[in-house]
């Protein structure tokens, strides 16, 4: 994410993410044994940490930005990451071994959930019950969202508002909750920008590359997952209609590219990210807001 280079040069962010960085390890660290170590390992893999900015960012130029807040928001992320490997059998993450695989399965699965249970010890230390709850819907729609997947594995007649829900779910109501944690009114933006990110993910996942969340390309084919480049393609092309619904995949990923499903993918993630941009008119940080949404619908991993 090049385009994130620039936001360096707000001010106090390269404090903040250093404080941030250290409130992860010590959150992580509360507990000694093998969840622990675990959710080290999970820290150590890096990330973006796109949540924990749009806390850092939605936060009003006058205020303090909520350390506490953002590193409960990457902690549930953290969580999520761990839980769908081990759900999905994803042997690695990031370019490492995923935890399921290094630690095995019920070590992962208590580590996940170890993970969201500091997420919110931290941030009820604050003592801001309206913080608590907002990251807590937020937990919830990820556990609704996860059932919407598996209830829609090897349908290809999924359609794009289901689709769309399911992004909304999974991946905008926590880039909205990093919003709303910052204290500012930019949940609309952090939800448009989510969905903007993940249909962006789903692209990335069919263009042949390895993609930076550790996903190998063509996942979501071989799992049966409709995304909106496999949903486009499968309404055009039978050999991607009859791989997304558990058949034969030979030569299918290949011809979702064929099908122009990839571009037209990529103008819905734009339009999301246009919608994201008409939520910012008069922020005082509407500069850094929208190179962010360059950066997420730019990336190439």
């Amino acid at each position: 994410m090049t385009a994130l280079a620039g936001l360096r040069a707000a001010p106090g962010l390269d404090a903040y993410l250093e404080a941030l960085e250290e409130r992860l390890e010590a959150a992580v660290a509360t507990h000694r044994g093998v969840v622990a170590e675990v959710g080290a390992e999970a820290l150590q893999a890096g990330g973006k940490r796109l949540r924990p900015l749009l806390v850092f960012l939605a936060t009003p130029p006058s205020g303090q930005p909520n350390v506490a807040a953002a590193a409960a928001v990457e902690l549930v992320h953290m969580a999520t990451l761990v839980h769908d490997d081990l759900i999905d059998g994803a042997a690695f993450r990031r370019g490492h071994v995923s935890a399921w695989q290094a630690f095995g399965p019920a070590a992962a699965r208590a580590a996940g959930d170890y993970l969201f249970a500091r997420a919110f010890a931290e941030l009820a230390a604050t003592g801001d019950p309206r913080a608590v709850s907002t990251l807590a819907d937020a937990a919830l729609c990820l556990a609704r969202g996860e059932a919407v997947q598996r209830s829609q594995t090897h349908d290809p007649d999924t359609t794009i508002d289901a689709y769309l829900e399911r992004c909304a779910l999974k991946t905008g109501k926590l880039f909205e909750a990093a919003c709303l944690l910052g204290g500012g009114r930019l949940g609309a933006f952090g939800l448009h920008l989510g969905i903007a990110f993940q249909i962006v993910d789903d692209v990335l996942d069919c263009s042949g590359e390895t993609i930076e969340t550790g996903k190998i390309a063509g996942t979501d084919l071989r799992e049966g997952t409709p995304t909106l480049p496999l949903i486009l393609a499968a309404r055009e092309d039978d050999s991607v209609r009859t791989a997304l619904a558990g058949g034969p995949l030979d030569g299918a990923l290949i011809r979702v590219a064929e099908t122009g499903a990839l571009e037209r993918s990529r103008v819905v993630a734009l339009e999301y990210t246009q919608r994201a941009r008409a939520c910012l008119d008069g922020h005082l940080r509407r500069d850094e807001l929208e190179a962010l949404t360059d950066a997420v619908v730019d990336r190439e991993s």
